[in-house]
């Protein structure tokens, strides 16, 4: 089992060079294809998502948003030009309800995002909620190149975001040095069925270390704590294992991980 595509949703902005480069760093121990998504709004979309219903755009606003997304593509094609990576493929979709940045992700092993989006900020926030937890694809995220093979450490609760996220991150776990599962001990009182999760990382060739956290409470900081007391320079973890409307009023662990800027986060749903 290998990744042979990671995908990087961009706009041609600032962020998208420090993006495409935590993609390379994935990409390149696999041999896999970058594919950069430009996404563009239609202009009808644009003036939904403006709140403007009260008259369509006009051929000036047209044609400004077309010459905005042609110098947006064109950014997003010299940035990989200037990523010097062999395997890379450029894609240009229609933003409109996310389904050209939806349908692009469904073969990608892993969806690359600018730290801002996963944190809600900026035009493709709603994109990183819809690919991550309705098309169910991997999300990774970190400010700067990942160091592959060092310390990975895997947030375990025995539900099934968890069960994805390990699952899928195998082919990483397979070029790391040292892995920890993080079990939640009474953070939870859900069996987190910890030696069955050490059971299948063995059997992946990938033996993990146990450590078992025992504070009360929200298990956020507890995880975070952990993984930099292990010197981890990946965390694995599901991602929002509650109901959207909960997460919505109340946050969650999610939001405390994605608020993390010192450790990279793989996370799946």
């Amino acid at each position: 089992m290998v990744w042979t595509n990671i995908l990087v949703p961009a706009l041609g902005g600032d962020g998208d060079a420090r993006t495409l480069a935590v993609a390379r760093a994935l990409a390149e121990p696999f041999g896999a294809t970058i594919t950069l998504a430009h996404a563009s709004p239609s202009p009808i979309g644009v003036f939904n998502w403006a709140g403007d219903t009260s008259f369509g755009p006009t051929d000036a606003a047209v044609a400004a948003l077309q010459r905005n997304a042609e110098r947006g593509q064109a950014r997003c094609r010299a940035l990989l030009g200037d990523l010097g990576y062999p395997k890379v493929l450029f894609e240009a979709v229609i933003a409109d309800d996310w389904m050209g940045l939806r349908a692009a992700s469904r073969l990608a092993d892993v969806v690359v995002w600018e730290p801002a989006v996963t944190r809600g900020h900026g035009f493709l926030a709603g994109a990183f909620q819809h690919i991550l937890l309705d098309e169910r694809r991997p999300a990774f995220v970190a400010d700067d190149p990942p160091s592959i093979g060092g310390t990975v450490a895997i947030a375990w609760d025995g539900g099934r975001e968890a069960s994805r996220a390990l699952r899928r991150a195998i082919p990483l776990l397979r070029l790391t040095r040292r892995i920890v599962l993080l079990t939640a001990g009474s953070v939870t009182a859900r069996s987190s069925g910890g030696a069955r999760a050490l059971a299948y990382l063995a059997d992946q060739g990938v033996p993990a270390a146990p450590e078992v956290l025992h504070k009360r409470g929200d298990p956020g900081p507890a995880i975070l704590a952990a993984a930099r007391e292990a010197g981890a320079d990946l965390l694995v973890a599901g991602a929002f294992g509650h109901p959207r409307l909960q997460r919505f009023i109340f946050g969650g662990t999610t939001r405390l991980l994605l608020e993390n800027r010192a450790t990279a986060l793989f996370l799946s749903h």
